[in-house]
C-alpha cells in the first residue's frame, strides 16, 4: 500500500525503471524525498568530474596547491579523447583556469592535467578519489580515471552521487560558482554550461553532467528555493533534454513535499546514507542510447527540445502532468537566460584587452584543419560520426581488473 501511496504522491513515473535512476534529496539534513533505483550501481561517465573537483578543491583547502597555480599540460593530457581543450604539452593552466574549464566543457585533458598536478599521476589521483569515497560513505564507487572515461571499473550510484554533492556544497561553500558558471570564453570560442537547468530553471545552482552510450544521459542537478537547497540525480535518462525535465520535475515535486504538502502521508525514507546499495553490475545502455535505430548520434551537446507531440495524452504530457503541480502555470523549463560565460585563459595572466592567445588560434578539439572551398567541393562524403558526448564511448571493455584493496589511510600526496 504504502508503494503505491509513494508512487502516487510524488507522481514519478516508474516504467522503464530499471533503465534509469532518480534521487532527490535536502541538503543539509540528507533526507531522501524520492529515490528509484538509487542504490543501483552506474557508469558515472563525466559526472566523475565532481569527484576530480573534490579531490582538488581538498587539496587546496590542505595548502597542497593554490588556485593561482600553473600546472602543466603533459603528453599524457594531450592523449586523452575529446572532448577536450586541445592544448598542445607544455601549455600551462592555473588550478583556477583548469576547473573552469574541467566544470563547462567537461574537458577530458584538463581533468588529467588537474589529477596529474595534484597526485602526480592518473593512478595516484584515483587512489585518493577512492580515498575519499570511502570517507564520505561512497561504498558503490570506484574510480580508475578522472574525467569518466568508459572503463568497467569506473562505477558509482545516485546514492553516492548525491552524498558527494552534498559535501561539496557542505564544504566547500567559497567554491560554490565552480558549479553553476554559465559558461567560459576564450578568444573566439564561447562554451556554454551543458547543465540546461542553469537559467532556466528557477533557482538551479548546479552541477554536472555526464553521458556515455553505457550510462545514458546524467545528470546531478541543485536548486535552491526559500532558503532550501536541493540535489537531484537523474541516470541512465535517453537524452539531454529528458534529463534536464526530469531533474527539474524531481526538484519541483522535492521542493513541494520538503514544505509540506502530503508529506504526512509518506513513510520516512531516511537520509541517502541509509540507502540500500544493490549488488548487481551496472546496466549498460549502449544499444538503447547508441543503437542504430536513433535517427541521430546521441551527444552530450545536443540541443534538443521536446516532441512535437506533447499533449496530456502523450508520453510526455502524461509524465509532465505527473510531475507538475496542479495549479503550476506556464512552462517549468523557462526560456535560457544563464547570463555571460567567464573568460579563461592559458598562463598566470589574463590576455590584455583585445589579444588573442596562441591557443586561442588553434580552435581547441578541433583534430584537422578546415580544407579551401576546392577542396571540400571535391572531397568525398565522409561517414556518419561515431556517436560520442562529453565522453565518447566505446564499449567498456570485457576483462575485468582485479579491485585494489581500499585503505582508510589517506594516500601518500
Amino acid at each position: 500500500m504504502w508503494a503505491g501511496i509513494l508512487c502516487t504522491a510524488s507522481g514519478v513515473a516508474v516504467d522503464k525503471a530499471a533503465a534509469e535512476a532518480l534521487l532527490v534529496i535536502e541538503v543539509d539534513s540528507g533526507r531522501v524525498l524520492f529515490a528509484q533505483n538509487a542504490g543501483n550501481p552506474w557508469y558515472p561517465a563525466s559526472v566523475t568530474k565532481l569527484m576530480t573537483t573534490y579531490v582538488t578543491l581538498h587539496a587546496v583547502k590542505e595548502g597542497r596547491l593554490t588556485l593561482d597555480e600553473p600546472l602543466t599540460v603533459s603528453a599524457n593530457a594531450v592523449a586523452q579523447a575529446p572532448v577536450k581543450m586541445g592544448f598542445r604539452a607544455g601549455t600551462q593552466v592555473t588550478v583556477d583556469n583548469a576547473l573552469k574549464m574541467l566544470m563547462v566543457k567537461s574537458a577530458n585533458d584538463i581533468a588529467v592535467v588537474l589529477a596529474e598536478g595534484v597526485a602526480g599521476s592518473i593512478e595516484n589521483f584515483a587512489d585518493q578519489m577512492n580515498w575519499h569515497a570511502r570517507r564520505l560513505g561512497m561504498v558503490q564507487s570506484s574510480f580508475v580515471n578522472p574525467n569518466g572515461l568508459p572503463a568497467d571499473d569506473q562505477i558509482t550510484s545516485a546514492r553516492d552521487l548525491a552524498i558527494l554533492a552534498r559535501a561539496l556544497i557542505r564544504e566547500f561553500p567559497e567554491y560554490d560558482y565552480y558549479w553553476h558558471l554559465p559558461g567560459i570564453r576564450m578568444g573566439k570560442m564561447v562554451q556554454r554550461n551543458y547543465n540546461t537547468l542553469l537559467g532556466r530553471y528557477p533557482g538551479a545552482d548546479g552541477m554536472k553532467t555526464g553521458f556515455i552510450c553505457a550510462s545514458g544521459f546524467n545528470l546531478v542537478a541543485s536548486a535552491t528555493r526559500d532558503g532550501k537547497r536541493l540535489v537531484a540525480v537523474v541516470l541512465g535518462a535517453p537524452s539531454s533534454a529528458v534529463r534536464a525535465l526530469k531533474a527539474a520535475q524531481l526538484l519541483e515535486r522535492g521542493f513541494g513535499s520538503s514544505a509540506g504538502g502530503l508529506s504526512w502521508l509518506m513513510p520516512s525514507l531516511g537520509t541517502v546514507e541509509t540507502l540500500q546499495p544493490v549488488n548487481a553490475p551496472p546496466p549498460n545502455l549502449r544499444d538503447e542510447m547508441c543503437g542504430g535505430h536513433r535517427k541521430r548520434p546521441a551527444t552530450e551537446d545536443e540541443d534538443e527540445i521536446l516532441p512535437a507531440n506533447t499533449g496530456p495524452e502523450s508520453p510526455y504530457g502524461v509524465f509532465l502532468s505527473s510531475l507538475n503541480p496542479p495549479k503550476a502555470k506556464g512552462a517549468l523549463l523557462q526560456d535560457s537566460n544563464m547570463g555571460e560565460p567567464v573568460l579563461v585563459y592559458t598562463g598566470t595572466k589574463p590576455p590584455a584587452p583585445g589579444a588573442v592567445s596562441e591557443e586561442s588560434k588553434t580552435k581547441p578539439d578541433r583534430k584537422k584543419t578546415a580544407k579551401p572551398a576546392a577542396a571540400k567541393e571535391a572531397a568525398t562524403p565522409k561517414p556518419a560520426a561515431t556517436p560520442s558526448g562529453d565522453n565518447p564511448a566505446p564499449k567498456p571493455k570485457k576483462k575485468k581488473a582485479t579491485p585494489k584493496p581500499v585503505s582508510l589511510e589517506p594516500p601518500a600526496t
